[in-house]
């Protein structure tokens, strides 16, 4: 996993106004075909308003910044009729899915899908799978976004491609889609594919898309209308961890963390991590304790624990395969560390209301 970096240490782009904050690597080779400008939202039950509407910002601020309608937009449903947000506000849909997909199939080139989601994992729906297969096919670009990327999965349409996944879906993703390439990224690109996590990565992932067809100076006046003061790039950190500083942002201490990570369900010893840094391994428990307030074999500890509780909340596994797959050889070991992080035996996380086990997750974060 890449590591996410200040503004500050990245170099800027050579056409880019005082204060901007676009890296200066916008024109890659595979960036050179241009996106469609038209762009199809299909919006999930309970899907988030903030990604979506993100999304939409950054299309029409591109729009005043060149001068022109260059994107447009409509949104999709199942049926043709309103969808409601995770907050409970109501977006109209322009169209429902049957008869997009029969204008699709005439459309030359065939608009942008989006399957804008939220953090509620989202059902079956064969119609839509076909819809994004139908997409795959033409060679459309295909955008994911939170609980949307999970759709793109059951489609089959991101086997073997890497996509980003919102760090509580993560743990889930990896059990049900072995054969995608999941990372805990703010977004990813794969080719025509695009992920996100959700949230504000949507407004980085949209900034992308119109770095691609219109430049950093584009961008940079984009960021200047929405007071955006940092940009991310493909593969940045979706998160800094619980507690961490705001000066964060020491890189072994990051590399550590990914290295963490990466080795869940089998763990390595503080030792084995630490040897990729090139710092000793006091320094990097002296750096743990300083900027997250704790040693890294307990940091190691409560990352295992979380993925454990995520699971519990969210999959169907049983008790003592969740145990294993994070990395505790003992059911009894597992329960009883569980019960000193979260105060319940993991069963009992089972049984909560799925409000009640956040509750838990939040007072954890704040601890």
């Amino acid at each position: 996993m890449k590591t996410g970096h200040s503004i500050l240490q990245r170099p800027l782009a050579l056409d880019a106004p005082l204060g901007s904050i676009v890296p200066f690597n916008e024109t890659r080779k595979q960036d050179l075909e241009p996106i469609p400008g038209r762009f199809n939202f299909f919006l999930l039950p309970a899907f988030s308003l903030h990604a979506f509407s993100s999304a939409i910002e950054v299309l029409t601020l591109a729009n005043e910044a060149v001068g022109r309608n260059a994107y447009s937009w409509q949104i999709v449903s199942a049926d043709g009729q309103a969808v409601v947000s995770s907050c409970g506000i109501t977006i109209s849909s322009a169209v429902g899915l049957p008869s997009e997909r029969d204008r699709n199939l005439r459309s030359n080139p065939a608009p942008v899908a989006i399957v804008c989601g939220g953090r509620s994992l989202p059902g079956h729906d064969s119609q839509l799978h076909a819809w994004l297969r139908e997409c795959r096919n033409r060679r459309g670009h295909i955008i994911g976004i939170g609980g949307g990327t999970l759709v793109l999965a059951r489609a089959g349409v991101a086997e073997g491609r890497r996509c980003a996944v919102h760090w509580e879906q993560f743990p889930l993703f990896l059990e049900e889609f072995p054969g995608v390439m999941a990372t805990q990224a703010a977004f990813e690109k794969d080719g025509d594919l695009y992920t996100c996590s959700g949230a504000d990565a949507s407004f980085d992932t949209f900034l992308d898309l119109v770095r691609r067809d219109h430049g950093a100076a584009v961008v940079n006046r984009i960021c200047e209308k929405a007071v955006a003061f940092r940009v991310r790039a493909v593969g940045d950190r979706q998160r800094f961890p619980p507690n961490s500083r705001v000066r964060f942002n020491h890189k072994a201490v990051i590399e550590v963390i990914d290295q963490m990570e990466a080795h869940i369900a089998d763990p390595k010893s503080i030792d084995r991590l630490v040897a990729v840094t090139g710092v000793t391994r006091r320094q990097i428990e002296r750096l743990f304790k300083s900027e997250l307030g704790r040693s890294p074999s307990r940091y190691y500890l409560e990352l295992r624990l979380e993925r454990a509780h995520l699971l519990l909340r969210s999959s169907s596994l049983p008790v003592i395969e969740i145990a294993m797959a994070c990395g505790f050889v003992s059911a009894s070991h597992f329960s009883k560390v569980y019960r000193d992080m979260y105060g319940c035996a993991p069963h009992q996380t089972r049984l909560l209301s799925g409000e009640a086990a956040q509750l838990v997750l939040l007072r954890y974060c704040d601890s």
